[in-house]
């Protein structure tokens, strides 16, 4: 993978050299970074030319201008994209990054060839009310993060992977990350309810680990039952970084729904 920068932004990004047609963006988990997507570089760069970045506050992509967040990352995207000539790619997000590239699409749907959120919701028809079930927990490990990052970083890995391999990895990538980070989350709220559902014109696949949270599992199957074009998978003996917990499974399936074979 070759490092880049994009010009004019702090966006930090990785490309395979691969010789292909068709591409793939992987964006990442909050207080993660691109390397959480290790096994799905090496698994799809044979076939496809990969692509992942470090979000905005995250990894190396953490000088700022003033007035930057993670509600621009569409824009990053779509810069990302011209820069590197690719005009439509496959686009993977977890977590928080589900949250980013939805609003991509809304933005600039004719850049999409499929999309993949795991372990996200629905941005355009959101229910404040499934937030709220969870608040008190988000509130505790922000509080945590305040006064420790090892202290939020051994919370947060347990309540987000559900494998010691996958807990230790993404443990490793909180410690990286920065309390001042948490400003970059502020305009998040800014991408919610914002734009109407529309017919898509591309595949969608909705994701979640069976044993994430009753939140969690319960926005992918609300989403799934509102786009019923979508395929909804489930992973079993996985949490919220499915892709870290259960990497072969998570490729197989991946790899099925790019091809049209899912």
């Amino acid at each position: 993978m070759k490092q880049k920068c994009l010009s004019g932004t702090p966006i930090y990004y990785w490309v395979s050299e691969t010789e292909t047609a068709e591409s793939i963006l992987f964006i990442h988990a909050a207080f993660a970074d691109h390397t959480s997507f290790d096994e799905q570089v090496d698994y799809f760069s044979k076939d496809y030319r990969v692509i992942a970045l470090d979000l905005i506050g995250h990894g190396k992509s953490i000088v700022t201008q003033k007035g930057d967040g993670l509600e621009k990352t569409s824009d990053y995207i779509r810069q990302l994209l011209d820069v590197e000539e690719i005009d439509k790619v496959h686009v993977i997000g977890i977590s928080i990054g589900a949250v980013l590239i939805q609003d991509f699409a809304n933005k600039f749907p004719d850049r999409i060839a499929s999309l993949c959120c795991v372990g996200g919701y629905d941005i355009n028809n959101f229910d404040p009310s499934i937030q709220r079930e969870n608040s008190s927990a988000q509130i505790k490990m922000l509080l945590k993060a305040f006064f420790s990052i090892k202290w939020f970083a051994h919370s947060n890995k347990s309540i987000s992977a559900v494998t010691l391999e996958a807990q230790e990895k993404f443990y490793q990538m909180n410690l990286r990350f920065k309390r001042s980070s948490f400003r970059y989350f502020a305009g998040l709220s800014s991408l919610v309810n914002r734009h109407k559902s529309v017919p898509r014109n591309y595949p969608l696949m909705i994701g979640c680990g069976e044993k994430d949270t009753t939140m969690a599992v319960k926005a992918a199957h609300s989403w799934h039952e509102n786009e019923p074009a979508s395929r909804l998978i489930v992973f079993e003996n996985a949490g919220h970084l499915v892709n870290m917990d259960v990497p072969d499974r998570f490729n197989e399936i991946l790899d099925q729904f790019l091809t049209g074979r899912l």
